[in-house]
C-alpha cells in the first residue's frame, strides 16, 4: 500500500513531494582545536587516518576527520529528542550519544534518553564500530526517527555507551550511514531504506548540495532532484561496487599529463569526508604538480598568492571529465593555505569527498544503482 505520506503529495498539486533536510557549515574541529592552541598536540595523538572506515573488518568502519563541517538535524523518540548528524555516504549505521554514555566526548553533545520516549524498544543487541582514532560501542535500540519532518518508524540505531576522545571536538552528535545495507554493523537496516521501505519517499533516490561559502545552503534531499542546484547535463554513472557509492575512475590529470589513477582505479563519492584521499605515491604526486610542500603529518600547503595560478586538477570518471580548479581544492586558515588532497596510505581507492562534491551536485540513486553528477548552479 501507497504510504499516506506519498499518496498526499500525489494529491496536492503544489507540494513538492520530498524531504529536505538544510545542512550547516560550521565550524570544524581542526578549527576549533587552532583557536585554543591543541591542534599539534592533537594531531599527534589522533593521527588522520580517512581510510579506516573503508577497511573490511567485520564491523562497520569510520575515521574521525578534523575537517568534516556540514550537519544537520534530525530527532529520535516520542516527543522527539534532536540530535546534529552528519549525512555519511560512506557509512550505514545510525548512532547517537546515549545518557548511559560516561566517555568524555557525550559531555558535550546531546545524549538520548530512552526513559523520555514513548516509542523506545530495546534491541538487545550490542554494536561496535572502529575509528581510525578509537571506537563507539553501545546497544542497538528501536524507535521513531524524524527526518526533515517525515517519521520513519521502528528505525533501528545505536545509543553509544563509549565514544573515541576526538568525539569531543566535533559539533556532530552523532552519524547517519547513507550507505548500503550490507555495509551496516550489526546487521542493523539502514535509515533510507527504511524510507524506501514505509513509502515515504517518491523516488527512491536522495541527492546532496555543499555549499562552501556560507554557513548556511547546503541541503540534503529524500526522494528528489532539485533542478535549482546545478546546471547543465546530469552524468549519470553506474555503480562497480553496490556497498560503498563506489564508481570506476579512469585517471587523474593536471594540464592533460595523468598524475594519478594511472590505468584506472575505484573512487567512493563521500559526503563523510572532508578531502579527496588517494594513495600516499598518487597524492604526493598531485601536490607536487600544483606545487604544495607536504609535511610530517600530510598536510600540503601552498603559497595562497599562487592560487590564482595554481593548475585545475580533472578527474576521469566512466569516461566523464570532471574539473576542479584552484580556487575549489584550496582552503586558508590560521596556519595558512592548503591543498585539499589527502593521503590514503597504500589502500588502492580513492575517496571523492566534499572537496569534490562541492563543485558536482551529487544524487545518490538506490532503484538504478548509479551516481548521478551535474556541476553546480
Amino acid at each position: 500500500m501507497m504510504n499516506w505520506a506519498v499518496l498526499l503529495c500525489a494529491l496536492v498539486a503544489l507540494s513538492e513531494c520530498n524531504i529536505k533536510i538544510s545542512l550547516i557549515k560550521g565550524k570544524t574541529a581542526r578549527e576549533t582545536l587552532m583557536e585554543k592552541g591543541l591542534w599539534e598536540e592533537t594531531r599527534l595523538k589522533f593521527p588522520y587516518n580517512p581510510m579506516a572506515k573503508f577497511y573490511q573488518t567485520g564491523d562497520e568502519a569510520m575515521t574521525n576527520d578534523a575537517d568534516l563541517s556540514y550537519y544537520g538535524v534530525i530527532s529520535i523518540g516520542t516527543p522527539p529528542q534532536s540530535f546534529n548528524v552528519i549525512f555519511d555516504t560512506g557509512s550505514s549505521n545510525l548512532w547517537v550519544p546515549s545518557v548511559y554514555c560516561s566517555s568524555q566526548a557525550c559531555q558535550n553533545h546531546a545524549k538520548f534518553n530512552p526513559a523520555q520516549s514513548s516509542t523506545f524498544t530495546w534491541a538487545n543487541k550490542p554494536v561496535s564500530i572502529q575509528y581510525g582514532t578509537g571506537s563507539m560501542t553501545g546497544q542497538l535500540a528501536y524507535d521513531t526517527v524524524s527526518v526533515g519532518g517525515i517519521s520513519v518508524t521502528k528505525q533501528i540505531f545505536g545509543a553509544s555507551q563509549t565514544e573515541a576522545p576526538f568525539m569531543a571536538n566535533m559539533v556532530a552528535d552523532g552519524i547517519l550511514g547513507l550507505a548500503f545495507p550490507n555495509l551496516a554493523a550489526s546487521g542493523a537496516t539502514p535509515v533510507f531504506d527504511n524510507m524506501m521501505t514505509q513509502g515515504l519517499v517518491s523516488q527512491n533516490l536522495f541527492s546532496v548540495y555543499l555549499s562552501g561559502n556560507s554557513a548556511e545552503g547546503s541541503v540534503v534531499s529524500f526522494g528528489d532532484i532539485e533542478s535549482n542546484y546545478y546546471t547543465g547535463q546530469i552524468t549519470w554513472i553506474p555503480l562497480s561496487s553496490e556497498t560503498y557509492w563506489q564508481i570506476n575512475m579512469d585517471s587523474v590529470t593536471i594540464n592533460g599529463n595523468t598524475v594519478a589513477c594511472n590505468g584506472g582505479c575505484q573512487a567512493i563519492i563521500d559526503t563523510g569526508t572532508s578531502q579527496i584521499v588517494g594513495p600516499t605515491t598518487d597524492i604526493s604526486n598531485m601536490n607536487s604538480w600544483v606545487g604544495a610542500t607536504t609535511d610530517q603529518y600530510g598536510d600540503a600547503s601552498v603559497n595562497c598568492n599562487n592560487i590564482p595560478n595554481m593548475p585545475e586538477v580533472t578527474f576521469t570518471l566512466n569516461g566523464n571529465a570532471f574539473t576542479i580548479p584552484a580556487s575549489a581544492y584550496t582552503s586558508q586558515n590560521s596556519y595558512g593555505c592548503m591543498t585539499g588532497f589527502g593521503n590514503g596510505g597504500t589502500q588502492q581507492l580513492w575517496i571523492l569527498g566534499d572537496v569534490f562534491i562541492r563543485q558536482y551536485y551529487a544524487i545518490f540513486d538506490r532503484q538504478n544503482n548509479n551516481v548521478g553528477l551535474a556541476q553546480i548552479a
